[in-house]
Parts: C-alpha cells; sequence; structure tokens
C-alpha cells in the first residue's frame, strides 16, 4: 500500500472526527465507527488488483443506475431541499445512491476505454456519462449532477480522448440542455433562491442570517492552533456535513485547515504519479491503461468534490449541498470515498509492479512524455 495516501486518509478521518466532537458531540462515536469500518474497506479494496475493478465494472454501474432510478420512486428529500428524492431509506440504514453512482461511472469508463480504446464508439461512452448525469440531476441534486459529469469528462481525457472530441461533446449538451433549463428551475425554485442568495450575499449577511459568515466567523476564532472541541462556539445547519471545514479550523486552527488541504494533495499527488508511471510502461497493456484511468478518475471524485466543499464554504460558490470526503458525517460519501482510496492503492501497485527496471519512480517526473 501507498504510505502517502495511508497518511492521507488518516489525516482526514481524524480530523473529521475532531471537527464532528465539536458540532455534534453526540455523534462521535457513531462517526468513529464508521471511520475505522471505512478505513477496514480500504485495506480490503487494496488487496485486489485492477482487473478485478475493470471486470465488475458494467456489472457494479448497471447496479447504480438501478438505484438511482429506484430512488426517484421511493426515496427520500432533505430538510432544506424538500420535494427532493435523494436517499433510500432502510430503517437501520440511510444511502445516498448518487455518491455510489460516481464511482460506478469511473469503473464502467475505465472498463470501457480499457477494452475497446478510445479510437472508436466514444458515443456509447458518451451516453454512460449522459444517463448517469442525468438521474442524478432528475433527483433533483445539481451539485453531484455537476461533479459527475466533470467526472465523466475527466475520466475521457484521461483515457486519452482528443480535446477537440470533448469539446463538441460539451457543445452539443450544451445546445440540448437550453431548452430544459428553464422548465427544470420553474419546477425546483430552490435551485434559483439559492443562486440568488449566493449574489446576494452580503445583504444578507447585515441581518445576520447568512450561513457563509458564520462559516468565517468560526474560521477566524479558531486562529492558528484551534480552540479545542470544547471551545464554546454557536452552533448552526451542517456545521457537522457540508460546512465541517468550519469546524475543523475552529477546534484545530489554520493548522488543522492547511493539514486537511495537504492530504488532498498527497492524494492527487499519488494518483498523478500513477498515470505518469503508466505511460512509461511498454507495451501498453489493457490493464495498465484501466489501471491509469481508475487512479485518475478516483482521483478526481475525491479531490474534485473537495474543491467545490471548500469554495462553497469560502462563498465563492452557492450552497451545494456536497460533502467534504473522508471528513464529513455520512456514512454514504465516507463508504464511496475509502473504496476509491483503494482502487488508488490497487492501481499504483500493479502499476510498479510492471514498471521497466531502467524507469524508476524518484526520476520519472524528469522523462519526457513519449
Amino acid at each position: 500500500m501507498s504510505l502517502q495516501l495511508l497518511i492521507a486518509q488518516i489525516l482526514l478521518l481524524g480530523l473529521g472526527l475532531l471537527g464532528i466532537a465539536a458540532a455534534r458531540p453526540d455523534l462521535i462515536v457513531d462517526h468513529g465507527t464508521k471511520a475505522l469500518l471505512s478505513l477496514g474497506l480500504t485495506f480490503v479494496v487494496a488487496r485486489l488488483r485492477p482487473r478485478a475493478f475493470l471486470k465488475i465494472g458494467p456489472a457494479f454501474w448497471a447496479f447504480t443506475l438501478l438505484l438511482l432510478i429506484l430512488v426517484l420512486f421511493i426515496g427520500v428529500g432533505t430538510e432544506t431541499s424538500p420535494g427532493t428524492k435523494r436517499w433510500l431509506d432502510l430503517g437501520a440504514l440511510k444511502f445516498q445512491p448518487s455518491e455510489l453512482a460516481k464511482l460506478g461511472l469511473v469503473l464502467m469508463l475505465a472498463s470501457f476505454f480499457s477494452r475497446r480504446g478510445v479510437q472508436h464508439k466514444l458515443i456509447s461512452a458518451t451516453l454512460m456519462i449522459v444517463v448517469t448525469t442525468a438521474l442524478v440531476f432528475m433527483e433533483p441534486d445539481v451539485g453531484t449532477s455537476v461533479l459527475t459529469f466533470g467526472l465523466g469528462i475527466i475520466l475521457m481525457y484521461g483515457a486519452g480522448v482528443r480535446i477537440s472530441n470533448i469539446a463538441g461533446f460539451m457543445l452539443a449538451l450544451g445546445l440540448m440542455a437550453i431548452p430544459i433549463a428553464g422548465v427544470y428551475l420553474e419546477k425546483h425554485p430552490y435551485i434559483a433562491e439559492r443562486f440568488f442568495g449566493h449574489v446576494n450575499r452580503d445583504v444578507t449577511a447585515q441581518r445576520g442570517l447568512d450561513q457563509i459568515g458564520l462559516v468565517h466567523r468560526d474560521l477566524n476564532f479558531g486562529g492558528l492552533w484551534g480552540q479545542g472541541p470544547d471551545g464554546l462556539r454557536y452552533p448552526y445547519f451542517a456545521a457537522h456535513t457540508d460546512m465541517v471545514i468550519a469546524s475543523v479550523g475552529f477546534t484545530t486552527g489554520l493548522l488543522g485547515v492547511a493539514m486537511i488541504l495537504f492530504a488532498y494533495w498527497l492524494i492527487m499527488q499519488t494518483a498523478l504519479e500513477t498515470s505518469q508511471l503508466a505511460a512509461r510502461i511498454r507495451p501498453m497493456t489493457s490493464e495498465i491503461h484501466g489501471a491509469s484511468i481508475l487512479a485518475t478518475g478516483t482521483m478526481f471524485m475525491i479531490v474534485g468534490q473537495a474543491v467545490v466543499n471548500l469554495l462553497v464554504a469560502a462563498g465563492y460558490f452557492p450552497v451545494t449541498g456536497v460533502p467534504l470526503p473522508l471528513v464529513s458525517y455520512g456514512f454514504s460519501s465516507m463508504l464511496t470515498m475509502s473504496l476509491a482510496l483503494g482502487i488508488i492503492h490497487s492501481a499504483l501497485r500493479e502499476v510498479r509492479r510492471n514498471l521497466p527496471e531502467e524507469v524508476s519512480e524518484a526520476d520519472v517526473i524528469a522523462l519526457p512524455a513519449d
């Protein structure tokens, strides 16, 4: 296993536990138990070889589509988004299928491109992205659907699809989406309310009703070293989920926030190293190609979502309801992201196993791309 990835996961889970302790002390045991389970799951998944993920990719993706369809009929919404259907309530377990659908799309596209290449039949890959994104969009969950669509684009690029083909694909979809946008926004008015609330947030903040302002207040109070989990603070909505970065900042200060950013950087650096090492292997087998795509896709799943969450907390994006990976409270996201980390472990080990002796990891960055 990669020591860098292990350090990153432990940092994120540990800092998340401190943030939950400050925001919702009653959830510490529950969150800590799930964190240990997710860490163990990563160890189990990391022992598998990439060929296993590539083999089950189509079936796993189909299963996630079935869950997305099911949630449209029997799903439940949230307090802040009435009328939405995003969760499957199974009594003891409440699960969000859209989180698992992102991983399903990664496995499916990695399996598809590793078997068929990127020169032909791109319409099939395009349909996979569109179908998955559309089902999430219908819940509706705009934030996750945008992330899912972006994930598909990154996977196409990582697999080797030409930029011109990707640009044409995005232009065509954009033109087709224009007639639907007005009807969609009229049916789900809360989306426009969130957007205009973000645009006019300075006025709202003067009335003391701005959630982002409360997040910034806690980050400022945290200072350099933090106030500790027992520090006196005022509770506000989503302090243990979407806005958990404020709880971490209040508890551990700027140091804790910097450690979270460092952990995500470690994940990104390890995945990019995997893809770069894979490019030096000749001949390029389907499994190595698939491992490279898996590493790129799962990395974007984690880091891309983290960037969106942090930009929302910083006040640059409207509130989207996207959790901070491996930090926020919530088992759906933690489970999926732990699976993703296990896949990166697996991909890196497979690439290292096939790396030519004359190419070392230490100098791979200095080597020119072919």
